[in-house]
């Protein structure tokens, strides 16, 4: 057998560790790295922090564990708050197999569906790892189920519209828009569901507004790209709506 295989796979696990370790340093400043030579046995691991550019590195105690870097209110509630609007537009889409044949509107509704289930995943991950509920409580009347575990939040000042105003989330359809949308069919289930879409994501682009314009909030990273993530791809996905919608009328 030559030695190909072997010499991949070495190659893989250290591009592995090596990402592993950057991840880590950008995570929480600190890194444990391996001393030069084979560790003896019941040696403790050496952690090392990263000193700013120019300065030289630091030996820290065995005994150091890496923390996250702090969290603002603002950032919880963004995300949790973003997990009960994608959990809308994910049931607005799942109505499109038996409401309508358009061929464009089941594609743009295949495309958001996809992609806000795995950033559903991800912000319930993010949450999940700071200690923080994944749900929160939606006022009576909102039309979205109760989720217990978390105080309700009052978003009636932000709520785009065409919404009622009791509590739901910018842009989020009312209970009203909803049904009118389940029981719609054919071309007129395209309109509304392509006029509530761009309501629904114009409603996102309000609370990566909010979010940035929070003090403190924002800065750690996987919310930062996540939250920019939102703001370009919405947007593009709203002008290809309007496109749409257009041809409809």
């Amino acid at each position: 057998m030559n030695g190909f295989p072997v010499r991949r796979t070495i190659c893989d696990a250290c591009r592995m560790a090596a990402g592993m370790l950057v991840g880590c340093v950008f995570a929480c400043g600190t890194a444990i790295v391996p001393v030069a030579g084979a560790q003896k046995a019941g040696e403790r691991a050496v952690v090392v922090q990263p000193g700013a550019p120019g300065e030289p590195t630091k030996k820290l105690p065995g005994t150091t564990h890496a923390t996250l870097p702090p969290i603002s209110r603002a950032d919880v509630d963004f995300m949790q708050g973003m997990i009960m609007h994608h959990s809308q537009a994910v049931e607005m889409t799942a109505l499109i197999p038996t409401h309508t044949e358009n061929k464009d509107v089941r594609a743009i509704g295949a495309k958001i569906s996809s992609s806000q289930v795995d950033e559903i995943r991800m912000m319930q991950r993010w949450l999940a790892t700071r200690g923080q509920a994944g749900s929160m409580k939606m006022p009576p009347g909102s039309g979205m189920p109760a989720m217990p575990g978390m105080p309700g939040m009052d978003m009636s000042g932000s709520a785009m519209p065409g919404a009622t105003g009791m509590g739901l989330m910018p842009g989020m359809l009312s209970p009203e828009q909803m049904e009118a949308l389940r029981k719609a069919r054919g071309e007129e289930f395209d309109r509304l569901f392509l006029s509530g879409m761009i309501q629904h994501h114009g409603g996102a682009l309000v609370m990566v507004k909010d979010l940035f314009n929070s003090a403190g909030a924002g800065q750690d990273a996987e919310i930062f790209d996540f939250a920019t993530d939102v703001d370009n791809s919405q947007r593009a996905e709203i002008r290809i709506m309007q496109r749409m919608l257009e041809e409809l009328h």
